[in-house]
């Protein structure tokens, strides 16, 4: 009996077992309530091996936008294969598509197809789009709740693929290799110029920050503490006009006084030496919000 028993434990560990990877929560929920909470019950309930992770919950509500750039920021640094639930859904319950994207790095996004997407399409590159089919990827019993997604479908269709229960065909119909994109300024170089947009603030500091690559400012042939002349646009008004110097660290300039550096992103961004440049100036950001930096010597009459 002994003998069998033991054969029996040998061939169960001997089964293969499917893959987990690791499965990274974003909502604009916020921890007040237990909302985050039920999304990461319905994951232990997949699987109670599942590593499961906060990339945040406190994106300001309905915020699709920010949404689309904290996936952006942060995808890169983790494994091929990790599965992102991101949900900032103000059109729960409507016809938006409720989607996964399988970028070409090897990463999954699920969200619902509402502009979320944009960044990490375009930098990751879009491998393949399937839409969630909620007959199968749907928490039992859900069928009557219209307003958590988030918890019904998201979290149970991600912790599935994470899981290994479900392969990415098993998500559903395969769509185009197409994702609804929030319009903004792509960062270029032009008449001796870059020229960009402000995706995010560094919400801790006030620092300014932008889509403008290190190797795209390098263009302009700077050296430490050259100045800048920085224009600042929402929509058609200029808000900012300043000439800035570039240095690589912040106590490079007088306690509040302005700079612009690289971040930790290697993007431009401007800054107040222990002060808050957003706050000062009145710079925000999102799609409609524009910079233009150029080298001193070219502003005519200045």
């Amino acid at each position: 009996m002994i003998r069998i028993l033991f054969l029996a434990m040998v061939l169960f560990l001997s089964l293969p077992v499917a893959a987990q990877n690791a499965l990274v929560l974003q909502s604009d929920f916020g921890n007040k309530d237990g909302a985050v909470a039920a999304m990461k019950g319905v994951a232990v309930g997949v699987s109670a091996q599942l590593q499961i992770h906060d990339l945040t919950h406190e994106i300001p509500t309905y915020n699709i936008w920010e949404a689309a750039y904290r996936l952006e920021q942060t995808a890169r640094y983790w494994p091929s294969g990790t599965v992102f639930v991101s949900v900032v859904d103000p059109g729960v319950g409507t016809q938006r598509k409720s989607v996964v994207l399988k970028t070409k790095s090897g990463h999954y996004f699920v969200t619902p197809d509402n502009g979320t997407l944009t960044f990490v399409a375009g930098s990751l590159g879009i491998e393949a789009v399937r839409e969630i089919d909620e007959a199968v990827n749907r928490l039992q019993n859900s069928d009557q709740s219209y307003t958590f997604h988030g918890r019904d479908v998201y979290a149970y269709t991600g912790a599935r693929l994470a899981a290994g229960v479900i392969t990415f065909r098993g998500v559903g119909l395969e769509l185009p290799l197409a994702v609804v994109s929030i319009p903004y300024q792509r960062a270029s170089f032009h008449d001796g110029s870059v020229i960009g947009n402000i995706p995010i603030l560094d919400v801790q500091f006030g620092n300014v920050w932008t889509n403008i690559s290190r190797e795209l400012f390098q263009r302009l042939n700077l050296k430490h503490a050259d100045q800048v002349q920085v224009t600042i646009t929402h929509g058609h008004v200029v808000v900012f006009d300043a000439n800035v110097p570039f240095h690589a660290t912040f106590g490079a300039v007088d306690q509040g006084s302005p700079l612009l550096y690289l971040n930790s992103l290697n993007n431009v961004a401007l800054a107040l030496n222990q002060g808050d440049f957003a706050s000062k100036f009145g710079i925000g950001s999102g799609g409609d919000w524009a910079i233009s930096i150029s080298p001193k010597s070219c502003n005519k009459g200045k």
